[in-house]
């Protein structure tokens, strides 16, 4: 997705100097993308992502946060359309840096969710908590009726510590589960340009917002073609329909017409795509609309009927079926 790249790899370029809010970013980024795995029965700490610029930045953060050596490798994630992927691994110390970011508690378990001080945090903090997991397991969509920005969640916990977290930041997010797999889903298009910059990714919300200011006043635009072109081909079937039962009339009755009621069907037939008020101008002397309409009408019920007694077929015949 173009969309989403741009995001990550300006996301990537954010640097928020407070040690609270890095520690916030990176845990949630691990938490996000892999967290806990047991390796020769050690605890291992892994992160898989899709940008080699990232991986590289998530293991300078590792060292310089947490003093660990992480290793960098590519890898291909099983069943995946983007090609390379790069995980990040810390299997020496990696139960030490669990602990140390909160993806295990004191009793050596892993948390289903987030630590309790990354979600109530400051507002810098709970920003990087989003950023993190959106570089991680992010994903957004074109603008449009089904615009979405969406981030995969590890546990149904995890998502509904996110939810919170965006709530706190004024972010409408709502999880659920999607393929069995829980997600976080912000739907509504001024909500996922708050999300975006509020996660710092300001060129992108406003690139973002543009994108469906467009959409918006096409899809309007669009709206009212279709409404006016609508409108006309019912008019113009009506002007049809009208004129085939108008000459089906002076058919029908032949020389015993009324004179003002020949001459308010012969307006008909002569000005087709003509409104009854314009018939009313043409006539001598002119008539109002409601005059031009009420010959038509007795015109044509003058000649069902007849066309009733003679036992023909009357003026609703002669409409076209299309």
């Amino acid at each position: 997705m173009p969309l989403t790249a741009d995001v990550k790899a300006e996301l990537t370029a954010v640097r928020d100097p407070r040690p609270s809010a890095r520690v916030a970013e990176l845990t949630a980024l691990l938490r996000f993308s892999g967290g806990l795995h047991s390796i020769a029965n050690r605890v291992a700490v892994e992160a898989e992502l899709d940008s080699e610029v990232l991986a590289t930045r998530v293991a300078r953060e590792l060292m310089e946060l947490y003093g660990v050596r992480p290793g960098l490798v590519q890898v291909q994630a099983s069943g995946a359309p983007g090609g390379a992927r790069y995980a990040v691994r810390v299997i020496e110390g990696g139960e030490t840096l669990a602990r140390q970011t909160g993806l295990l508690d004191q009793r050596r378990r892993p948390v289903r969710g987030l630590p309790n001080r990354l979600t109530t945090g400051s507002r810098p903090d709970l920003a990087a908590v989003w950023r993190g997991a959106f570089l991680a397991a992010g994903s957004l969509s074109d603008p449009g009726r089904s615009a979405a920005l969406e981030i995969s969640c590890p546990s149904s916990e995890a998502a509904m510590a996110l939810v919170g977290a965006g709530h706190r930041l004024g972010v409408a997010a709502k999880a659920r589960e999607v393929r069995g797999i829980p997600r976080v889903v912000v739907r509504d298009g001024e909500a996922i340009r708050a999300a975006l910059a509020a996660m710092g990714a300001v060129q992108a919300a406003a690139a973002w917002d543009r994108m469906r200011q467009r959409r918006e006043v096409r899809a309007g635009v669009n709206r009212l073609v279709n409404f006016d072109d609508a409108n006309l081909r019912r008019s113009a079937q009506a002007a049809v329909a009208a004129c085939a039962r108008v000459e089906r009339a002076l058919e029908i009755l032949g020389d015993e017409v009324p004179d003002h009621l020949r001459e308010a069907g012969r307006l008909r037939l002569e000005h087709r795509d003509a409104s009854l008020d314009e018939l009313g101008h043409h006539a001598d002397p002119p008539l109002t609309k409601d005059a031009v309409a009420g010959r038509i009408r007795r015109l044509l019920a003058m000649a069902d009927k007849k066309a009733e007694l003679d036992g023909i077929p009357g003026t609703e015949s002669a409409v076209p079926v299309d």
